[in-house]
């Protein structure tokens, strides 16, 4: 997957900002329903937050790093136990896609 520029980046964390986390990531870690979850939620909403347990930083870091390569997603932040990730629709649905619906706030 390309890099995201720096504008890209500003204008998904401007959108990112007003969203809930829908996956969270418990105590089991990277299980395969997560990834499947979140490929799902991806293909659906393309931005999307995910909310990860535990207080290890760089177990958290590892984790959010693996869940992008799995499902070939892009980090475009990272707050604490929140992270934000995007990737691009196949055939974008304007009802569910977080880049539409939210548009308005990324001027």
């Amino acid at each position: 997957m390309a890099n995201l520029s720096i504008q890209e980046r500003k204008r998904l964390r401007q959108i990112g900002h007003a969203l809930n986390p829908v996956v969270m990531l418990g105590g089991q870690g990277l299980t395969e329903s997560v990834i499947e979850e979140t490929l799902r939620a991806l293909n659906d909403h393309e931005l999307i937050k995910i909310k990860f347990a535990g207080e290890d930083r760089e177990e958290r870091a590892a984790l959010i790093e693996e869940l992008a390569q799995a499902t070939q997603a892009e980090v475009v932040q990272k707050i604490g136990k929140i992270a934000l990730i995007y990737k691009k629709a196949a055939k974008q649905n304007p009802k569910l896609s977080n880049l539409v619906r939210h548009a308005h706030l990324a001027n």
